[in-house]
């Protein structure tokens, strides 16, 4: 029997295989099941990457915006089907986790995290310098963290979807002028469609729970660059 302050959190869920062990497991032993997701199951990253045919959908993107309709975005890079970006698809995992029958559900979209382990180069930054008006929603590693910690709790979070991240997100160009140059990063190479934005709207955790950022996206990448 599961108590009030049960909670499971999947970090790791990578699609729908995961998603089914997972609620298999959890699904009435605990009060809550917690999906980590992504922000790539907006059709918006569909497009970013051209996979989604059609024109770049508004940003924001709120927790309503539509979807991907084409899964397994990375398929086309795996050289065999037990390959991760074979069968990856975030997409697949929510929508078996909202169908817990037992439990509640928490999705919890990412954005591009970053942070002191390994990604302190900031180079999803400084390699799109060469797009200084395109926007990509970052959340600093701690942030992500507080926010996991809060909607894990927080009764208000029940049978709900976020965004996580920052609470504005500025232009590539605007990140730079207050960082640091650097002539060490090379350019991000790939076919992209940098007319779609990939800007989130993170308000719904800040209006309904009350989230505030425990470090300052700015100062947290000024410390990192």
């Amino acid at each position: 029997m599961s108590s009030d302050t049960d909670v499971a959190i999947h970090f790791f869920c990578m699609g729908a295989e995961d998603a089914k062990a997972f609620t298999r497991s959890f699904d009435g032993n605990v009060r809550r099941l917690i999906l980590i997701s992504s922000c790539d199951v907006y059709r918006a990253y569909g497009r970013f990457v051209r996979t989604e045919p059609g024109p770049p959908d508004p940003t924001p993107l709120n927790e309503s915006a539509p979807v991907r309709e084409r899964l397994y975005p990375y398929r086309s890079k795996a050289t065999h089907s037990e390959q991760l970006e074979y069968w990856y698809d975030k997409l697949e995992a929510e929508h078996i986790v909202s169908a817990a029958e037992h439990s509640e559900f928490v999705i919890a979209r990412l954005p591009k995290v970053y942070g002191p382990a390994g990604t302190n180069g900031l180079k999803t930054v400084y390699g799109f310098a060469h797009q200084p008006s395109w926007r990509w929603t970052h959340g600093y590693v701690e942030n992500i963290a507080s926010a996991i910690a809060l909607i894990a709790f927080h009764s208000d979070a029940a049978s709900q979807t976020f965004n996580l991240g920052e609470e504005w997100t500025p232009t590539t160009g605007e990140r730079l002028a207050r960082l640091p140059q650097r002539s060490d990063v090379e350019p991000m190479e790939g076919d992209y469609d940098f007319s779609q934005d990939l800007h989130c709207d993170t308000s719904k955790i800040r209006r309904l729970l009350g989230y505030r950022d425990v470090v300052s996206e700015p100062d947290a990448m000024k410390a990192l660059a």
